[in-house]
């Protein structure tokens, strides 16, 4: 995938690092994907919606910032980074093998809490 050639990505061994040490962690996949589990600290905007909540957060203007994406297997974060870095964002990362790899290695991962109605 071309994308994955022109984006940086963190490996697994190297991805506590750069998540500790990023300012933003996003989850690029679909709601339902991110409820079934995602990454502790990781926002959820999927990749169709992410351009526009870049531009609409105030938050993530500056374009130095330090961030890490990640999706299901590592394709929709590493098109979600290149993106971003022709948004002019400089410090950009897709974590490779996404969420599944994140999973198989055996890494802590967190659900929403269920809503409850009385």
């Amino acid at each position: 995938m071309a994308a994955k050639q022109r984006c940086q990505e963190v490996e697994l061994e190297k991805a506590d690092a750069a998540i500790r040490q990023a300012n933003v962690l996003i989850d690029v996949r679909e709601p339902d994907e991110y409820s079934a589990g995602h990454l502790t600290g990781a926002i959820n905007w999927p990749r169709g919606l992410l351009e526009f909540k870049l531009s609409s957060s105030p938050d993530l203007e500056q374009r130095d910032l330090s961030i890490v994406v990640y999706c299901r297997t590592g394709g929709r974060s590493a098109l979600a980074a290149c993106s971003m870095l022709d948004m002019g964002y400089l410090n950009v990362l897709s974590l490779a093998g996404g969420y599944e790899a994140w999973v198989a290695d055996g890494r802590a991962t967190t659900k929403p809490e269920p809503l409850v109605y009385d």
